[in-house]
């Protein structure tokens, strides 16, 4: 293609030296063809790129492809139940509850319903009729002066610089007008945060954002007067998530402003990463009590910690620590490794963490296991989109569940994947100002609130149609499974929860718990 180029390129400089002698106007011809060749030639010498220089100008098509295919996948190549990581059905389905559009389906289901995985809720011959169509969870222990009664759909952590400020508002008018609460990431509480006055839930992460010195170690007196805001309804000590777990937040520098440089107390010109680890404590005893520090300086409202279950001996440690102390977090926050986030290495978000279902059945039988189930909630985090994922949820275990993505797309999201860009479609995960303004907080916050009202309102006529009387009576057994042809079990015989203080005798301690149990240390991780 090389030697054809410069054969093509002086053959034709030829032909319309020949064909300018008839006429002048073949002249104006050269305003495309030199172009075209500074560009071929250019592509032959350069050095980044071989396809470039084997095939000149034509071989700049394959990048050009390369740029849409995304696109091209999304909108002509996928089918509605292969999209990843979200698929179309429940993309559409959040768009149409956002828009309060009509969410019904008509000619039966797309789902292949004898595939192996596939899952469904049994139903009664004795369904009730849903009368609480907002029902609420308490969070609070003997020792939470302040307990939060809160929505079982809620808003997941999302940081002001990982989304944009209208983002952030939207979401939490949404959050005001539905009444539930909104998280709000690592990235602390920005003004947008709090201009709409929806229920929050800080999230303290190892960066200690908006309550941190100046070598960005905790501050108490910081963290007291933040966390004193009425709008402050639960404290929420992050110590890993999903999408990166071990590895600690990252916002990249180009979506980094003065504004959010100074909530954050972070220099300017660098991505913003938060340690992997905290400095506030390094034992499992350490972060109980650092619980009860926050739930003291706050005026005794419910102070939990948010992972992403890894090495199960460490959270075995944890409890162990719980039953020393006497001190227990008011709810742990269980991120599935599935999880979503604007920027993570690629290793971390495909490879590291434990899948939400197993994450959440082991935390729920540790913590049965221990005797502690009644002291603390569970929340459940990744990939929850519809009122069967959240009922599915609290089957295995979750008293509530939140949702990171789902309300994204209730924003507008198109899953274009660019959010660790700046360069976000629907100004959603940018800081760009020409870009976030085509947000309208109002309207966006109202799809937000139509979003989290019609997927409740499903979850309580799906637990209607199971004859139970509310969210707090499902159990494992109503959820079926299919194995493989017609081998179908329900969660209770895939999934045996344990007996009740299991572990606290040495002699009751199931046989494939013993080694994890014997590596577990209260003072150490």
């Amino acid at each position: 293609m090389r030697q054809a180029f410069v054969s093509i390129t002086f053959i034709s400089l030829i032909l319309i030296a020949a064909l300018s002698m008839i006429s002048h106007l073949w002249m104006w011809s050269l305003v495309v063809l030199i172009p075209l060749m500074m560009m071929g030639f250019y592509d032959m010498f350069q050095s980044k790129q071989s396809i470039r220089r084997l095939y000149p100008i034509f071989g700049r098509f394959r990048y050009l492809l390369e740029s849409v295919r995304p696109e091209i996948q999304q909108y002509f190549v996928e089918s509605d139940t292969s999209g990843t990581p979200i698929p179309r059905e429940f993309r559409s389905l959040i768009y149409q509850r956002a828009k309060g559009d009509r969410d019904t389906r008509p000619f039966g289901t797309i789902f292949d319903t004898n595939r192996a995985g596939y899952e469904w809720v049994n139903h009664s011959m004795q369904p009730k009729h849903p009368t609480d169509l907002d029902p609420k969870v308490k969070f609070g222990g003997p020792d939470c002066l302040k307990p939060y009664m809160a929505s079982p759909l809620n808003i997941s952590a999302m940081s002001y610089g990982a989304l944009s400020k209208n983002a952030i508002m939207a979401l939490n008018k949404g959050a005001k007008i539905g009444g539930f609460s909104h998280n709000t990431g690592e990235g602390s509480m920005s003004p947008y945060h709090l201009e709409h006055g929806g229920d929050i839930v800080w999230q303290i992460g190892t960066g200690y954002f908006g309550c941190r010195d100046d070598m960005g170690n905790f501050n108490p007196e910081t963290f007291k007067k933040n966390a004193s805001n009425d709008v402050v309804k639960m404290i929420e000590i992050k110590m890993s998530q999903g999408a990166k777990p071990g590895h600690g937040g990252i916002l990249p520098a180009a979506k980094l402003t003065e504004e959010i440089a100074a909530i954050r107390h972070v220099p300017m010109g660098q991505d913003v990463v938060s340690p992997p680890a905290h400095s506030a404590f390094s034992t499992p005893i350490e972060l109980l009590h650092f619980v009860k520090q926050l739930r003291d300086l706050s005026g005794g409202k419910p102070v939990g910690f948010k992972l992403c279950i890894g090495r199960h001996d460490e959270f075995l440690a944890i409890c162990k620590a719980m039953i020393e102390t006497n001190i227990y977090p008011d709810f742990i926050t269980v991120d599935g490794g599935e999880g979503g986030t604007g920027a993570a290495p690629t290793e971390m978000t495909n490879s590291v963490g434990t899948p939400i279902r197993d994450a959440l059945i082991f935390v729920n039988n540790t913590l049965i296991g221990f005797g502690l189930r009644d002291h603390i909630r569970i929340i459940a985090s990744g990939k929850m989109f519809t009122a069967f994922h959240i009922l599915r949820a609290i089957a295995l275990g979750a008293d509530t569940v939140n949702s990171a993505r789902g309300m994204m797309l209730s924003l507008g999201c198109i899953q274009a994947r660019t959010c660790n860009t700046d360069n976000c479609p629907t100004g959603i995960a940018t800081q760009n100002p020409s870009r976030n303004k085509a947000i309208v907080v109002t309207n966006k916050a109202q799809r937000v609130a139509n979003f989290h009202r019609e997927t409740v309102a499903n979850l309580v006529e799906l637990v209607a149609a199971t004859g139970l009387n509310g969210i707090h009576e499902l159990k494992p057994k109503h959820i079926n499974r299919r194995i493989q042809g017609t081998d179908v079990q329900n969660y209770a015989q895939l999934y045996p929860t344990i007996a009740e203080n299991a572990l606290l005798d040495e002699t009751t301690i199931p046989e494939n718990w013993r080694y994890d149990m014997q590596e577990a240390n209260a003072a150490s991780w």
